[in-house]
């Protein structure tokens, strides 16, 4: 089928044409709808089918036999590391941290702002948070304290996760003081704060309300073999775009961004072997990117 006959199929049909591109993706349940106009002018996705991102990015892979591929690359010219993270050593961390979050009271519907640095864990964030159904809400790693503080007013997250700092350049940037100053600025205050402790920065951490990234795994250790159960959610994450004034919120939702990116990458012969490479500064804040990373993590 040519890209014009899709398109005047999208158009003329569009709820047979997405209830069979549904098919391309893993459902817990199938959908009946495909695409269906609402009362409001707007529609209505994949009417009674459930997913889960975390699944479709790991689990899936794992169980078709892709286990030992590499599903992530780090390769940091800032601070000369580079790492490869197969999927089945993705989805242990990803099922580990998401049982940390599930420990500090993360569940289905929570919001969850992720504030770091172009990192893996950032990545392992994200899923992690599509895992247990939670909403993740990405602000871009050096915000401003008071920017932060309206973004944290605006999704009123239950956990933020967030690094010792950043790195521009030559220049280590702390991140803790502006979380803290942000926390202060807020009239919502999160439950508690996760930190990954970089080698370049130690931050000192609030017993009260903070929790080290490997502490939290390692009151785990028991439990890793049992995964995090799989919440299902038909809403993948939600961005805080970056707005001069006021953030503006968007849902995405998860069939819709995981169909787009399999429609688009199949037209321009994308296998699974190919890699896609996410410049820095990119990956983890800005929506467009944002939204491949996790459609194709």
């Amino acid at each position: 089928m040519t890209y014009k006959d899709e398109y005047i199929a999208s158009t003329q049909h569009p709820d047979e044409f997405w209830l069979e591109q549904a098919q391309k993706l893993a459902w817990f349940q199938p959908p009946q709808k495909g695409c269906q106009p609402t009362d409001n002018g707007y529609f209505d996705w994949f009417r009674g089918g459930q997913l889960n991102t975390s699944y479709l990015a790991l689990d899936h892979h794992v169980k078709n036999g892709r286990g030992d591929k590499t599903a992530l690359i780090y390769d940091s010219p800032v601070t000369q590391t580079t790492q490869h993270f197969t999927y089945k050593e993705l989805l242990n961390r990803v099922a580990e941290f998401a049982g940390g979050l599930s420990r500090l009271g993360v569940t289905k519907g929570d919001r969850v702002i992720i504030y770091m640095p172009m990192i893996p864990q950032a990545v392992i964030a994200m899923l992690a948070c599509a895992r247990l159904g939670a909403v993740h809400s990405v602000v871009f790693g050096g915000f401003a304290a008071n920017e932060l503080a309206v973004r944290i007013d605006d999704a009123k997250p239950v956990v933020i996760v967030t690094a010792s700092c950043g790195i521009e350049g030559n220049k280590v940037l702390p991140y803790k003081p502006l979380v803290d100053e942000a926390i202060s600025l807020a009239e919502h205050k999160p439950q508690a704060c996760v930190l990954y402790q970089r080698p370049q920065l130690i931050a000192e951490l609030n017993e009260a309300t903070d929790h080290d990234w490997l502490s939290l795994w390692l009151k785990l250790a028991c439990q890793l073999l049992l995964l995090p159960s799989m919440q299902l959610t038909r809403f993948m994450f939600f961005i805080l775009q970056v707005q001069p004034v006021n953030p503006r919120g968007s849902f995405e939702i998860m069939a819709g961004t995981r169909l787009l990116f399999i429609i688009q990458w199949a037209r321009f012969t994308v296998l699974v072997r190919t890699i896609f490479f996410g410049l820095h500064r990119m990956l983890v804040g800005w929506s467009v990117i944002h939204i491949l990373s996790m459609a194709r993590s």
